[in-house]
């Protein structure tokens, strides 16, 4: 559990920005968002990046995509908490680097108590239980004798596995006729965390679905938007949360 800093007045929850070179408009939205929002907390629950081979490509090469990122993160944290949860995406993400920006890692999941309340994050995946392949996919490559074999390769060998990673997901994605039926967190899990850490609210990412409702009497769950300004359709968006309650802040 964490407990919140007592001078915390707003805490953002942000997920699945995918950031990557090929998406600048995105990275820009979330450059300008760190150095402008008036959170005193930033909790990041997962695939901030689209993918992360390992934390070298831009501790070694501060001049590339990722070492922009890490600059980004590590000018956050001279003026707010920044926390980050791993998901599906950037699970490589390693604890040198988040020391190195500043950055506190989360474990997934974990509780957050605020204002005598407790909520509840993830960033999602792990309960996407009907999704019987990406469950074995995932328990493979969250071992330590997957990851430690993936990194010892080549920066460059690392990062054409992981594009043709990429375009496996999205092909497995388009052969879906509606995205509607993509997982979803089982609902059953979700209430059975929340019941065991006697969290009122529930909120992560991953199944790009955003909004809120209740699973329970006395316990909501709430989904985070995806980030993508370089798209048709421009989309970012932060959950906030005061001592008020809860609030979906575009960042449009």
């Amino acid at each position: 559990m964490i407990h919140a800093d007592a001078h915390w007045r707003t805490v953002d929850f942000i997920s699945d920005l995918h950031l990557s070179a090929e998406s600048p408009a995105t990275f820009a939205a979330w450059e300008r968002y760190l150095q402008e929002t008036p959170a005193d907390a930033v909790w990041i629950l997962g695939d901030l990046f689209e993918v992360w081979v390992g934390d070298d490509a831009a501790l070694s090469h501060p001049d590339s995509f990722e070492g922009h990122c890490v600059q980004a993160l590590k000018q956050a944290t001279q003026r707010l908490s920044v926390s980050f949860l791993p998901g599906n995406r950037d699970f490589l993400v390693g604890d040198d680097l988040l020391a190195h920006c500043g950055v506190l890692r989360l474990a997934d999941p974990t509780v957050l108590h605020i204002w005598d309340r407790r909520v509840l994050v993830s960033h999602g995946d792990a309960w996407c239980l009907d999704d019987v392949e990406y469950q074995a996919f995932r328990q493979q490559v969250r071992s330590p004798a997957w990851q430690n074999d993936f990194l010892s390769k080549p920066l460059l060998e690392r990062q054409a596995v992981a594009r043709h990673m990429r375009q496996a997901s999205e092909t497995r994605k388009s052969g879906l006729p509606d995205m509607s039926l993509w997982a979803d967190v089982d609902r059953d899990e979700a209430l059975k965390w929340m019941g065991d850490t006697n969290a009122a609210d529930f909120v992560h990412g991953h199944t790009h679905r955003p909004g809120s409702q209740p699973l329970a009497p006395g316990r909501t769950r709430h989904v985070l938007s995806d980030w993508d300004r370089d798209g048709q359709t421009p989309r970012s968006e932060a959950l906030r949360l005061t001592r008020e309650g809860w609030q979906r802040v575009s960042l449009r």
